[in-house]
């Protein structure tokens, strides 16, 4: 029976209930010291449930990737099956059934389908004791899925130490201490004289496994003693241990340091003691151990702490000696072998290094890391420690732990003097500034230190560097780079942007993004050029092939950027929404990748959408960490829809003078409105020259067509309108289209042809309602009003997928192209029952209640 735990009792019965007669998941960290009760809920919940699952995390396999889901995972290998052929490999991968993984978290959407799977037969319960233990890639791959539950009937409950396994982003349960009063009832099946119990009762605290281990030893300390109760505990097991034969405290040191409880191997070392099961049999009956079948446990974790602290150092050495010479597992050779090492040594580093690369292949970047460093620290040479760190620093950075990483490239600098390393180390240093939002010295770092990068490795490091620079607005550094790689379309075209030359640098972009859409070129780069040169087809297109490979091989950690790329060029074309599913999904795995820095940038992507919806608030909200340049032009948009004109050319002045006049040079358009508005067209001439030559050379009919209503603005003349308004019924960018539109009612209403600046009032109105653009909105209505034209304060008619949420409408476009709820499952790492869940929610949203109907809506925008 457990004491004082009701409430935390209550809490887990309400998430089993809720699974079992709801299909709702739930997910709970209990977290607390060592002894406090954690164990004993996890027992509780468990025998709630029929079908369990269950891993504790190991200390000495806290370096073997996935070691804690193959615990969990083992007795239902055999519906691997039935899982989609990649989820399928990666779990076999995990599993160690083959060699090469699937991407680092294609497992955690693996474990999610089969969870949800498995729960189709009745709830499922996954139960992690000691998830501070646990392996990092098992970590990874059980917060990924932990994440994702909603609507299958799995609860996953982990229990952890309070100062360990943290920023998870589950909903957490703090286990304290008992109170008097429970602490007595704890002990009143025990018959203990009155000073005794009340010593224990103080001594104890209120921790339930201090309350039982006094009570039952009698090994209490001194009163007094400033230690926290699980040390006291732990010297209570020590005392216990060091009264058993010395060969039960071997026995017992030596289950110790293998760990696993895996008894064919701690038999195997015991053997060259002359020890064997039967000394086991004192510990046995101390209740200190557990032996079952092939397996021996310790009765608290604490329990395995006393035995191997307790021993000498030399007896650990020759114990960890004896566990490497009788292991069948080459890691756990290499662990053991590692562990028995008293100084450098080189052969030792080598396996270590094997076991990383191991590690590596089957996606446990995190476990590689951690075993190339503990490599270097064993590696006797300078030049190949600084290599095994710098490996461990970049497959740190890999797992998103920015500042372990950059201390590892640091250390790894003061060791070496070769340039190509130090080179390397720059890519690491320059990555994690990036990932904390200084992208200028991102970019001057890495350019600056390609000169002395290996020949196959310099290019791909001039291209990142003149990316950072270009999207930051260090333009030094996109200079730089192509200076240093001549030969280089890429940069080049960049270089020759950067100088203001569009007619020489465009035309070399659009080379490169024409070679990705043919299949020979870098997708992701080339959607990003897309996406700088207006070419939104192809941006859209590019993004979405890369898009569909990241899904695809479960690379998680590339899709964020891509992602970007992607919401950026949906808002220019008009899907709002889409952009806002896109952005809500690429933040939510930069934090399962542990990038959330990138939390900032990717929110002030919307900015533009704020902007141009008129809403001041989140505008400053979205901008408060965004880079300079599109704060600033967001910023310069809202002004300008709300008529603060010269406010407007204020902030646009800036930009035109500032680093960032390169990044986007729509804003050159903006500034000639705003200029006219304010009274000042010279200062519309500059700009008005700059978007004109960069839309001549791209030849995008959208561009076309805001270059002619600038000039028409300029010279107050029709033609330029007509002529954009043409090119605007071929182009990609409603609300571009809307303003012209707008300007142009405008010019017809000023010239009294009220009659025939209705109608392309009337064509704004109606994209400004679709865009939720008030601001504008407002405008072409207070123009028609002037026109004489009555009614037109009527509300624009609500889009069906306004109703939606983000994911809602990802599920919906996906199931109205006929994906199957798994496929789609799949695509956006979610489980098939969370899929069919969204569908349930958004068929009433959108008036009707099945797929076939969802087939026959209109889900695009006009």
């Amino acid at each position: 029976m457990l004491y004082g735990r009701n409430d935390e009792l209550a809490r887990l019965t309400s998430l089993i209930d809720d699974a079992r007669d709801h299909r709702r998941s739930g997910v709970l960290v209990l977290r607390g010291e060592a002894g406090i009760g954690k164990s004993a809920l996890l027992a509780q919940a468990a025998g709630r449930v029929p079908r369990v699952l269950r891993a504790t995390g190991i200390e000495a396999e806290s370096g073997i990737a996935f070691a804690g889901l193959n615990q969990m995972l083992w007795p239902v290998r055999d519906r691997l099956d039935a899982l989609p052929p990649a989820q399928a490999g990666a779990l076999r991968a995990a599993l160690g059934e083959t060699s090469a993984g699937q991407g680092r978290f294609s497992t955690g959407l693996a474990v999610l389908t089969l969870l949800a799977d498995l729960a189709e037969d009745g709830p499922v319960l996954t139960v992690v004791d000691d998830a501070h233990w646990l392996d990092t890639a098992t970590g990874e791959a059980l917060l990924f899925a932990a994440r994702r539950l909603a609507a299958e009937g799995v609860v996953m409950l982990f229990a952890a130490r309070d100062e360990a396994f943290t920023g998870t982003g589950l909903p957490e349960l703090r286990l304290g201490r008992l109170d008097r009063h429970d602490a007595e009832r704890l002990l009143a099946a025990r018959d203990l004289p009155p000073l005794v119990r009340a010593r224990v009762l103080r001594e104890a605290a209120g921790n339930p496994l201090a309350l039982q281990e006094f009570a039952a030893t009698g090994e209490r300390p001194p009163e007094g003693t400033p230690l926290p109760v699980a040390d006291r505990v732990l010297g209570s097991f020590q005392a216990q241990i060091a009264r058993l034969p010395e060969k039960a405290r071997l026995m017992l040191l030596i289950a110790a340091a293998e760990g696993r409880g895996y008894m064919p191997s701690l038999l195997s070392a015991a053997a060259t003691f002359g020890t064997g099961l039967a000394d086991l049999g004192a510990a046995e009956c101390a209740r200190l151990v557990e032996v079952t079948g092939h397996s021996i446990t310790f009765r608290h974790p604490l329990i395995r702490a006393a035995a191997y602290q307790g021993a000498t150092t030399a007896r650990r050495v020759e114990v960890h000696r004896a566990l490497a010479e009788s292991a069948d597992d080459l890691d756990c050779r290499a662990r053991h072998r590692a562990a028995a090492a008293l100084a450098p040594d080189e052969a030792v580093a080598a396996e270590l290094q094997e076991t990383a690369e191991r590690a590596r292949c089957r996606a446990g970047h995190a476990t590689a890391a951690a075993l190339y460093r503990q490599a270097a620290d064993l590696t006797p040479g300078r030049e190949e420690r600084a290599a095994r760190l710098a490996a461990a620093a970049s497959l740190t950075l890999g797992a998103g732990r920015l500042d372990e990483a950059e201390d590892l490239a640091v250390h790894a600098e003061k060791l070496t003097t070769s340039p190509a390393a130090r080179a390397r180390l720059a890519r690491v240093h320059a990555a994690v500034e990036y990932e904390r939002g200084d992208p200028r010295t991102a970019a001057r770092m890495i350019v600056d230190r390609a000169a002395d990068a290996p020949a196959d490795e310099r290019a791909a490091m001039l291209r990142t560097g003149a990316m950072y620079g270009w999207t930051s607005g260090e333009l030094p550094a996109v200079l730089r780079a192509s200076e240093l790689l001549p030969g280089d379309r890429t940069l080049r075209g960049l270089a020759l942007l950067t100088n203001g030359d569009h007619a020489g640098g465009l035309p070399l972009l659009a080379e490169q993004i024409t070679a990705a859409r043919d299949g020979t070129g870098d997708r992701l780069r080339a959607a990003q050029l897309a996406l700088l040169t207006g070419a939104d087809a192809a941006a859209l297109e590019l993004a979405a092939a890369e898009a569909a490979h990241c899904r695809r091989h479960g690379l998680v950690g590339e899709l964020p950027t891509i992602l970007q790329v992607q919401a950026q060029t949906l808002i220019a074309v008009g899907r709002h929404a889409d952009a806002e599913a896109a952005v809500a999904e690429a933040i939510a795995l930069a934090r399962d990748t542990g990038r959330p820095h990138r939390e900032g940038r990717l929110g002030a992507v919307l900015a533009r959408v704020a902007a141009v919806e008129g809403d001041e608030a989140r505008l400053h909200e979205l901008t408060v960490s965004a880079p300079p340049g599109p704060a600033d032009g967001a910023l310069a948009l809202l002004d300008l829809g709300l008529g603060r004109y010269d406010d407007a050319l204020r902030r646009l002045e800036e930009i035109a003078h500032g680093p960032h006049r390169h990044g986007n040079v729509l804003y050159a358009a903006d500034q000639v409105e705003a200029a006219v508005r304010s009274g000042e067209p010279a200062l519309a001439d500059t700009a008005f020259s700059r978007f004109r030559a960069w839309a001549e050379a791209g030849e995008q009919p959208w561009a076309l067509a805001v270059a002619l209503h600038c000039e028409a603005l300029l010279n107050d003349s029709e033609e330029p309108y007509l002529q954009a308004i043409r090119l605007h019924e071929q182009s990609s960018r409603p609300f571009e289209r809307a303003r012209t539109e707008l300007l142009y009612g405008e010019y017809l209403r000023r010239a009294r042809r009220r009659s025939d600046a209705r109608v392309p009032l009337r064509s704004a109105a109606s994209i400004f309602g679709r865009l939720h653009a008030t601001p504008w909105l407002e405008r072409a209505r207070a123009e028609l009003r002037a026109t004489g034209e009555s009614g037109t304060s009527a509300p624009a008619s609500p889009d069906l997928l306004d109703r939606l949420t983000p994911q809602e409408l990802q599920v919906v476009r996906l199931a109205a192209a006929g994906t199957s709820s798994r496929e789609i499952a799949a695509q956006l790492f979610l489980s098939p029952r969370t899929v069919e869940y969204h569908l349930y929610k958004a068929y009433p949203k959108l008036g009707i209640s099945s797929r076939k109907e969802l087939s026959r809506l209109t889900l695009e925008p006009a």
